[in-house]
């Protein structure tokens, strides 16, 4: 199923409880980094691609954030930071991805069940800043973005993504409703990810 919301208008944001949810920009590099520097440890299991690297600097991140600010402009993908209320300090991001991207394209995907890949639109992963890592303020971004989702987003199928290795998220899952509908192995990374619906 094609990842086309360009007939409609993609939510710009939320406020929730102590945090707000809104598109990432590139501005946003320093408080960003802060927050990814901090986080690496269990940022390398969760993206398996060698991100963020040991020597990752403010202007290599300003760099992916102009990537991820123009792709959301584009409608090819939305990034949203999470920051404090008020706005000055990054305490996570959430991405919203295409079902049908090249990486999935490339990936074995298994169903658990009789689920089909093609009945979902998109693919969301989310991270927090370390020291929230497990937290109700974890749960509580969880529970609020499958509510955003449901009430404000106007996709066909969603499906919450983590990696295998980011052993706390998966745990975090594991004490929601969510079910697991997929396992998913790109070429090329050492643990697969798992996707909830």
């Amino acid at each position: 199923m094609a990842f086309d919301l360009a007939s409609q208008e993609v939510p710009s944001g939320l406020a929730g409880d102590g945090f707000v949810l809104r598109p990432i920009t590139a501005a946003d590099a320093e408080m960003d980094y802060a927050a990814v520097m901090e986080s690496r440890e269990y940022l390398l299991g969760w993206e398996q691609t060698g991100w963020p690297a040991e020597d990752f600097t403010v202007a290599a991140n300003r760099e992916d954030l102009v990537m991820l600010e123009e792709r959301h402009a584009e409608g090819r993908a939305f990034t949203y930071t999470v920051t404090d209320p008020a706005g000055t300090e990054c305490l996570g991001c959430v991405y919203f991805m295409p079902t049908d991207t090249r990486a999935f394209k490339a990936a074995t995907i298994t169903p658990a069940g009789g689920h089909r890949w093609d009945d979902y639109q998109a693919a969301i992963y989310y991270w927090v800043r370390r020291p929230l890592l497990g937290t109700a303020f974890d749960r509580g971004l969880l529970d609020t973005l499958g509510e955003w989702l449901a009430r404000d987003w106007r996709l066909d199928g969603h499906l919450f993504m983590t990696s295998e290795l980011f052993t706390q998220q998966v745990a975090l899952i594991a004490r929601t409703d969510l079910e697991l509908r997929f396992t998913v192995e790109e070429p090329g990374k050492p643990g697969r990810y798992l996707a909830y619906g």
